[in-house]
């Protein structure tokens, strides 16, 4: 593995100015949104860096934990104020290195595809589907993909036509034990659509 590959990597990297100047927040929508879908149950961040939108959350009174790959992060998350009283495994978050059930799993911003290895995002995805008690929710925020290339996770696209032969490109995209319960384009619900640059979308098990 090199070190870019390595999760732990990043939090080396950013951890000393994750936060900036401490004027960044996460969208408050975000929160209200995580919390719904939480009810009165358990929450997991993957990823959980500093806390900035896992901390919000338990301000709430979410029980919430995390897991998070660099220590130089979560030490970061124990400096800020109720830091402490959340639990954080040191571990990369598609290994599931945690007890479940729990009614929510979360993985925001664009961090799933730190995951640059498909296979890793795929586990990711199944050892989620293991954690989450029976109609609990998998959250992942990310930036849409060109749109003109995917269309409700299948791309057929005729590469080149010749007399003798045709290339055809083929994707499927399988949530490897979750189906797409709903997607909006921001935490306020707003509709997903063509035009969207982000999606916020829930998964639930299969």
């Amino acid at each position: 593995m090199s070190k870019f590959e390595d999760p732990a990597f990043f939090g080396e990297i950013w951890a000393h100015d994750y936060d900036g100047d401490g004027t960044w927040h996460a969208d408050p929508g975000a929160g209200e949104f995580l919390a719904d879908l939480a009810g009165n149950g358990r929450a997991l961040e993957l990823a959980i860096g500093t806390g900035r939108v896992g901390l919000p959350l338990a301000a709430r009174g979410v029980p919430i934990g995390g897991i998070e790959a660099s220590e130089k992060m979560v030490a970061k998350l124990r400096a800020k104020p109720g830091g402490e009283q959340i639990p954080v495994t040191i571990g990369e978050m598609p290994d599931m290195p945690v007890e479940g059930p729990f009614r929510l799993v979360y993985l925001v911003f664009n961090t799933l595809f730190n995951l640059i290895d498909v296979d890793r995002q795929a586990e990711c995805f199944r050892n989620v589907a293991r954690v989450l008690e029976p109609g609990g929710a998998f959250v992942v925020e990310c930036p849409v993909p060109d749109q003109r290339r995917h269309d409700g996770g299948r791309h057929l696209e005729v590469l080149e036509v010749t007399e003798d032969s045709a290339t055809i490109e083929v994707f499927d995209f399988d949530a490897a034990g979750l189906r797409l319960s709903e997607r909006y384009a921001d935490w306020d619900r707003q509709p997903f659509g063509p035009d969207s640059s982000a999606h916020i979308s829930v998964y639930r098990p299969a």
